[in-house]
């Protein structure tokens, strides 16, 4: 598969999609902005409300397209899906917060991603699913990077829940109708670990961009799930599948170990926040805000 031109980019306000909006267009890419905030960061960006009478979103500027709607809207996300090359599914809540909201963001929120896709013949996708999908996993004792994708999926919240629903999700729009998917369980995406924990978990930036390039362009990828992180010497989890498609991480979060380290001390087995995957998401999960 040839790089697309064209991205929609779901989420771009928030903080993993804002960072993208600056990593991704060096790989070639043209975003398109989705969002049910405005961009204000971004000058000049064409502000979309009332969609019924444009027949074309246009760019002549050469500033990035942005749509600014709710996933439930399906007449924005018809807009915002037509004429793209591929998806990179951001959009919704990150973190935990009563089902009602899970369900309306994550869920369905994700069910109507996809069905516009279909419609618009859409055929690959990048869907953010997260670690916490298997957060209740035991975490291995040492940086074994022995959890891999097939380990069963043992949910944190409601949160972790809604991301196995996405990929399971992913995995039907696969076999159903030929829409490929790489389902990234995300680690902690931030311009530096601030935790012990993240020692294991960090995701930079710099290898976000680089795994996302590369599953935008693998071939034959149908659904494949893969585990988001760098290369870190204290890596929890197995990530062959993620290199099976080309993602070479550049990074490690060992130069942050030694301060971490000695201002939180080592992760303590008999502490259930530290006993298992997904941290204090399986014991007092941050709340989503709004």
């Amino acid at each position: 598969m040839t790089a697309p031109r064209t991205v929609l980019l779901t989420g771009a306000a928030g903080g993993l999609g804002t960072l993208m909006r600056e990593l991704l267009p060096p790989y070639g890419y043209r975003l398109r902005l989705f969002d049910q905030r405005t961009i204000e960061e971004i000058e000049k960006i064409e502000k979309i409300e009332n969609l019924k009478n444009i027949e074309h979103i246009e760019n002549t500027a050469g500033e990035p397209e942005a749509i600014t709607a709710e996933l439930a809207d399906k007449e924005a996300l018809r807009e915002a899906v037509r004429g793209v090359d591929a998806i990179v599914h951001f959009a919704g809540i990150s973190l935990e917060a009563p089902f009602e909201k899970i369900l309306r963001a994550n869920i369905e929120g994700t069910y109507h991603l996809y069905e516009a896709a279909r419609e618009a013949g859409v055929r690959r996708i990048v869907f953010a699913s997260s670690n916490h999908a298997v957060g209740f996993t035991p975490r291995p004792a040492d940086g074994s990077g022995a959890i891999g994708v097939d380990t069963p999926r043992r949910p944190d919240t409601y949160y972790g829940l809604s991301k196995g629903f996405g990929e399971d999700l992913a995995s039907l729009y696969w076999d159903l109708h030929g829409i490929e998917t790489v389902s990234v369980r995300i680690g902690s995406c931030c311009p530096e670990p601030t935790t012990v924990r993240m020692l294991s978990t960090w995701l930079s930036p710099a290898d976000a961009a680089r795994l996302l390039h590369a599953a935008l362009t693998a071939p034959d990828v149908g659904h494949t799930v893969v585990y988001g992180s760098s290369a870190n010497t204290r890596l929890w989890w197995d990530l062959s599948s993620a290199r099976a498609l080309g993602y070479e991480p550049q990074d490690d979060s060992e130069p942050y170990a030694a301060e971490l380290l000695a201002a939180q001390g080592e992760l303590d087995p008999g502490n259930p926040e530290h006993a298992h995957l997904g941290g204090a998401f399986c014991t007092d999960p941050p709340q989503w805000p709004h």
